[in-house]
């Protein structure tokens, strides 16, 4: 029987466009988004305790570790298995917090893959995310595993392929609620899904189809996010200047999900494109130090490391 798991990634996420398309009676505001997984990880290690209690080390400052995600997804599943388990885990964390990569979200996810595989559950991954889903709207993507494209509330996912990418990812120096955004009365909560023509076509043509339609989409919350957090509207202004000025497509530059973080893609990641988004890089750490709290240049994951 295995005893820990080490090392368990948990990556993040960046939403191509999101819709605010509507609101169910119970407030859950309902969208749709092309979720991309990427390889800016958080790690996670799990080791069996045989007293049964669930133990986590590592958790972010100013967050208890009883309301922690993961702590919430271990209980939660150990609840499901009508077993007593026990676990400690121990959370080292890269993503930024309050930044709309969907860090907490894909740690409850990690935890819920691998405690699966510790405790020796052999529950399906659609079971799995059925419990995510009663943590988080964006716990289902990360069990899901895949580029995907959402409806709902997050919650009805649809495997998609996209051409492989880099990205820069910035984050601003200050954190978003996500229920400010979401609770502020001039949000856009009527946008009309958009049409994706082919979803039966060949792959290739399929792949055009959907890049064309993320293209022609939008973030519905960035306007709210740029009025009430200043840093933000700052960045997005400074990342549309250097992506100009490196020859890419200012209008590419958006925030992902509820924000802080804004991002800007920058194609392939041939030996050229690596050398250029390495200078890129440089660029926007050097340039504008006090706007960000940092950094990254990251690659698309078709899937997720633990699939």
């Amino acid at each position: 029987m295995i005893s820990e798991l080490r090392n368990l990634p948990a990556p993040a996420k960046l939403n191509l466009f999101l819709h605010v398309t509507g609101r169910r009676n119970d407030g859950y505001h309902l969208l749709e988004t092309a979720f991309e997984l990427i390889d800016l990880c958080d790690r996670v290690d799990l080791v069996n305790r045989d007293d049964g209690q669930i133990v986590l080390t590592g958790s972010p400052p100013g967050i208890e570790p009883e309301a922690n995600l993961v702590v919430r997804a271990a209980r939660a599943l150990a609840a499901q298995s009508n077993r007593r388990l026990g676990v400690t885990i121990s959370l080292t964390k890269r993503i930024p917090i309050g930044g709309g990569l969907g860090g907490g979200s894909s740690d409850a996810a990690t935890v819920l893959l691998g405690l699966n595989r510790l405790w020796q559950l052999e529950l399906p991954n659609r079971a799995l995310a059925q419990i995510g889903l009663k943590l988080g709207a964006d716990v289902p993507v990360f069990v899901f595993g895949r580029t995907a494209w959402g409806r709902g509330i997050g919650e009805r996912l649809r495997a998609i392929e996209l051409p492989r990418s880099q990205y820069l990812v910035v984050q601003p120096p200050v954190q978003v609620p996500t229920a400010t955004i979401f609770q502020y009365p001039e949000l856009t909560r009527d946008t009309k899904p958009l049409k994706i023509m082919g979803f039966s076509l060949e792959p290739e043509k399929l792949a055009a189809s959907l890049t064309a339609a993320i293209a022609a989409g939008q973030n519905d919350l960035q306007p709210v996010a740029l009025k009430l957090y200043p840093q933000v509207a700052q960045v997005v202004g400074f990342l549309g200047q250097i992506a100009r000025e490196f020859g890419f497509d200012a209008n590419s530059v958006r925030m992902t999900g509820s924000g802080s973080c804004v991002y800007a893609r920058l194609g392939s990641a041939g030996e050229a494109d690596l050398r250029r988004n390495q200078a890129l890089l440089e660029r926007v750490l050097g340039a504008r130090p006090q706007l960000l709290s940092g950094a990254w240049v990251v690659n698309s994951l078709a899937r997720h490391p633990m699939s």
